[in-house]
């Protein structure tokens, strides 16, 4: 069926001309790799587009993008980058396997080093500093098939660390600010939650066995100090421009600068998709929000419950332009606060946290994104949906 209806399309549209039909293949074979390599990308241009429709492009589309989690974002991903070039996370990973010497012991070091970090770096770079370490644990001793499991921990891991703290993720600064919130109200509505997510997330870790960590690739690396110091100067300054401590502009600038001159590597080396990939997300979630209907629905809805179309929003558009969106139409932000950190969990789109995880997943286990994607769902909306019942009772 596939094969007439394309043969149809060829038809209507280039005839019998060879020239013509060589570049409709090429053009078609190159769309569908493009499908399968970044699929995440391709839908996330998709919605862009569709909202595009709605929303036609004006000078408001600009104030679409955060600019400054672009910039830090691409300056974590080349630092990095470079610190993977003189094998300091092979050489980190090899002191926690000689240390712990025991599969379930590790995991729940990467997760919960990954958990605390969060409410330090936040869950994006907490994501991007322990994901690449968690890779080297479980591949330097033959135990990638715990990389799923361990991945989505940690994914699950930052986007739950950070709710306890105003800084803790981006939602909850902005919700900070809007509603004017008190630190200790803000610890008082979180701490439920956050409570019962360490519980469960040490709880699940137990179910890996405790079979022994013995490695396989005991490759000796000499650690160059001097680089290693740069790139950790380099990485702090980096978690320095997301805590506004100096202007991303310039800090970006120097980080290039540095970069440049001391691995130009790196900076081939971005995931620049995933960059794409946000600034696509970007301009879906700003669309939606400025089509009246949309407007008008929330308006209605949100009263009703707050809590649950605060999460069921969060996966759809993600949490923090549903955090942005669902502020201006509801006084109760107690129950949106735990809403956008519970509805971080869910969708892969949910939170842009979720596609670091899927993309640095994807890159390092190439065609078990299926498999991956059905224990991602499973566990992600596993603790949505008991998170949200313990927010209704406490």
């Amino acid at each position: 069926m596939r094969s007439i209806l394309d043969a149809g399309i060829e038809n209507h549209y280039i005839g019998n001309s060879p020239e013509k039909r060589n570049i409709f293949k090429n053009i078609k074979n190159r769309l569908v790799h493009f499908f399968k390599k970044q699929t995440v990308l391709a839908i996330a241009l998709i919605v862009m587009l569709v909202t595009c429709i709605f929303v036609p492009i004006d000078w408001q589309y600009l104030g679409y993008f955060n600019w400054q989690t672009l910039a830090t974002l691409f300056c974590t991903l080349a630092v990095v980058a470079a610190m993977s070039h003189i094998h300091i996370f092979e050489i980190i990973s090899k002191s926690i396997v000689l240390k712990l010497q025991d599969l379930r012991k590790a995991v729940l070091v990467l997760v919960f080093i990954t958990f605390v970090g969060s409410m330090v770096l936040a869950n994006d770079m907490a994501l991007l500093t322990f994901l690449p370490l968690g890779f080297f644990v479980l591949n330097n001793t033959g135990n990638k098939k715990a990389m799923a499991f361990t991945f989505i921990m940690q994914n699950i891991a930052a986007n739950l660390g950070g709710m306890l703290t105003p800084f803790g993720n981006p939602q909850n600064l902005y919700l900070y600010a809007f509603f004017e919130i008190g630190t200790a109200e803000f610890f008082e509505i979180m701490f439920p939650p956050f409570l019962v997510a360490v519980v469960l997330i040490f709880a699940i870790c137990l179910l890996v066995k405790p079979e022994p960590l013995v490695l396989i690739k005991d490759e000796s690396y000499k650690l160059d100090v001097k680089r290693c110091l740069i790139y950790s100067a380099l990485f702090i300054f980096s978690i320095l421009l997301v805590f506004r401590l100096f202007p991303y502009q310039i800090g970006t600038v120097l980080i290039i600068i540095a970069l440049f001159f001391l691995d130009r590597k790196a900076l081939k080396e971005v995931n620049y998709p995933l960059l794409l990939t946000f600034c696509a997300f970007f301009v879906a979630s700003g669309n939606v929000a400025r089509i009246p209907t949309v407007n008008s629905f929330f308006s209605k809805v949100l009263p009703l419950n707050t809590l649950l179309i605060g999460i069921l929003s969060c996966q759809l558009i993600s949490n923090v332009p549903s955090a942005v969106l669902l502020s201006h139409f509801t006084s109760d932000y107690p129950s949106l606060l735990r809403a956008v950190n519970i509805g971080g969990c869910g969708t892969l789109i949910s939170s842009l946290a979720s596609l670091i995880t899927f993309t640095e997943f994807k890159k390092n286990n190439p065609g078990q994104t299926k498999k991956y994607l059905l224990k991602f769902s499973a566990l992600n909306f596993f603790f949505v949906i008991v998170l949200y019942l313990v927010s209704l009772i406490a």
